[in-house]
């Protein structure tokens, strides 16, 4: 779902519609799907988070904010989109694209937080209370026999939606195009959010015995650098074969599995939280450590590559 939402978002804002995004300027293809997974993390992640935990279900919770806006944002492709300038000269075009992109979701997320306060200090000048009602809902999810019918339910759908893109990628694989690489992608996507959410649990945790740096989560750190390496990777593979089949593949992974791998609500979330706190310079490190990390490496991988070989590139 989250990769459908996210390829809908594209297509939308696109070139083919509202030509807001491009792939050849800094207002990168996956900008708009960015922005609005922040917001929402703004709103579930944030103010009402506590809310879902405290009066619904702890799982709830993590399937909306790790599941499913976790994957709705990506920054293992806004990250290659940069390289992909990068790699054709478009260097102010890359730094900036950096720069905008975090000054918009970071703005997005503020935005979210402000109107999901605001509509709760709606809910409370209109003396709208569901505590009685959520505290059921909670008793009632927090028994066994729900739990397991819950998850029994959505492990259907993920067989029904697996189902469905094995379906579609065994019919278009033979004819490539945007349609297979998509299919393909819903395939493979579920395994990068769980990887992301096993990942999550190095988060706070630090480096060592003495668990120094504990401020920067290296769960999240770790996905999103190396989602962006296997991304330009996967890239730089792709030019070398250059073939259908390969494309498909390929481009199916980038989407689906780098793409839900890597995040950037939760880490917008994580750096929001950092400029709130008592030493706001810890938010302004960890995000230059993650950008410049991956731009870095992205560019040994795939930039170098590119222009000793001399590889057709057309973004």
């Amino acid at each position: 779902m989250q990769v459908l939402t996210r390829y809908l978002l594209q297509k939308l804002f696109g070139p083919g519609n509202a030509a807001v995004t491009s792939n050849h300027t800094l207002l990168y293809l996956d900008l708009p799907s960015n922005m609005v997974g922040s917001f929402l993390m703004g709103w579930f992640g944030v103010v009402f988070k506590g809310d879902i935990i405290t009066h619904v279900s702890e799982h709830i919770a993590i399937a909306i904010t790790t599941g499913y806006l976790g994957s709705l944002t990506t920054f293992s492709g806004w990250n290659q989109k940069m390289l992909e300038l990068a790699v054709l000269g478009h260097w102010l075009f890359a730094v900036l694209g950096f720069f905008i992109g975090m000054l918009l979701v970071a703005s997005s997320i503020v935005f979210g937080i402000e109107t999901a306060t605001g509509f709760r200090y709606l809910l409370n000048k209109l003396n709208i209370s569901s505590g009685n009602a959520s505290s059921k809902i909670k008793s009632k999810l927090d028994t066994y026999a729900c739990q397991l019918a819950v998850m029994v339910f959505f492990l259907v759908i993920l067989a029904i939606l697996w189902g469905v893109s094995g379906a579609f990628v065994k019919s278009e694989f033979k004819h490539g195009g945007s349609a297979a690489q998509l299919w393909f992608a819903c395939l493979v996507g579920p395994f990068g959010v769980w990887i992301r959410w096993f990942l999550a649990r190095l988060n706070g945790r630090g480096l060592g015995k003495a668990g120094l740096l504990k401020w920067i989560p290296f769960g999240t750190l770790i996905a999103n650098v190396s989602a962006a390496c296997v991304m330009a990777a996967l890239a730089c593979l792709k030019e070398a074969v250059n073939t259908r089949d390969c494309d498909t593949v390929v481009a199916g992974i980038q989407f689906g599995l780098m793409g839900c791998l890597s995040t950037v609500s939760t880490f917008v979330a994580e750096f929001n939280a950092m400029r709130k706190g008592t030493h706001p310079w810890r938010a302004y490190a960890y995000a230059i450590i993650t950008i410049c990390a991956s731009f870095s490496l992205g560019i040994l991988i795939y930039c170098v590559p590119v222009w000793t070989k001399g590889f057709d590139i057309d973004t």
